[in-house]
């Protein structure tokens, strides 16, 4: 579909790169199927990430193009190269879902269970619990299960502290985090607008650089024109009898020098 829409040079190479990233991440999770370690699966994982990356920032360039040169679109252009970058979102917004689907897979493999080995034990046993109480008095049965309940209190206590410090550190940890992901979002809008402003720019000095060299070829050309007339006038200044070079139009020729004529006339010559 997109061979047959018409698109300007720019926009072409940004949807071709596109094209490129396309097929090395549907070569690239062909590749993970047949991977079985984990470790190498992490880390294509994360080659295919940057790849989606780098995609997702030229469908942006491709957007960004595509409304500079909508103005001077068709309609019916502008209509298909709209549906081409939803296509090309769509495709994008697949191989998201796949890396995600990969990931989730990939994570309940590394889940591993562990025993911890119990050592000796320092409680008492049944036997020995028996044995001391039944050498104790009532009073004293009392005042130890009232001390043993004291004890449970106040370590519930504890317990419940430090789960409420632990719930307070994550909610402040969970919002800087937010904060940062969306503060690291906008950095990459930032430098993604930068990019395409530093080619728009660049561009544009390449066509102010053209423009100049044709301005100077054209003074060059009218500076040896006035010389060429400057030299003519010259020569015919200095040598206005010069068949060879013909009068300039609006120049009047030198003034030849009068010579008087006088009559020799006898008679008035014997006056």
């Amino acid at each position: 579909m997109a061979s047959n829409i018409p698109m300007s040079p720019q926009l072409e190479q940004i949807h071709g790169e596109i094209r490129d990233h396309f097929r090395a991440l549907a070569n690239g999770f062909q590749r993970l199927d047949k991977i079985k370690d984990s470790t190498r699966q992490s880390k294509q994982l994360e080659e295919l990430t940057e790849k989606m990356r780098d995609c997702k920032r030229l469908v942006k360039d491709f957007d960004r193009e595509l409304k500079d040169e909508e103005a001077s679109n068709p309609p019916q252009v502008n209509k298909q190269l709209n549906d081409e970058k939803q296509s090309m979102i769509k495709e994008l917004n697949s191989y998201v879902a796949l890396r995600k689907t990969y990931m989730s897979t990939l994570g309940n493999k590394k889940i591993e269970l562990f025993d911890m080995g119990a050592g000796p034990s320092a409680e008492p046993t049944p036997d020995e619990n028996v044995q001391v109480a039944s050498a104790m008095s009532n009073q004293e049965l009392v005042d130890a299960g009232m001390k043993r309940m004291d004890e449970t209190d106040q370590a519930i206590q504890r317990s419940k502290q430090v789960v409420e410090q632990t719930l307070e550190v994550g909610t402040q940890t969970a919002a800087n985090l937010k904060g940062q992901t969306d503060q690291m979002g906008r950095v990459v809008n930032h430098l993604d607008t930068i990019q395409f402003s530093l080619k728009k720019a660049s561009q544009l000095v390449k066509e102010i650089g053209r423009q100049v060299a044709t301005d100077k070829c054209i003074m060059m050309f009218l500076f040896l024109i006035v010389c060429g007339v400057i030299a003519i006038i010259v020569v015919k200044i200095v040598n206005p009898n010069n068949k060879d070079i013909r009068d300039i139009p609006g120049l009047a020729p030198p003034a030849q020098s009068r010579k008087l004529l006088y009559l020799r006339n006898p008679e008035y010559m014997g006056r």
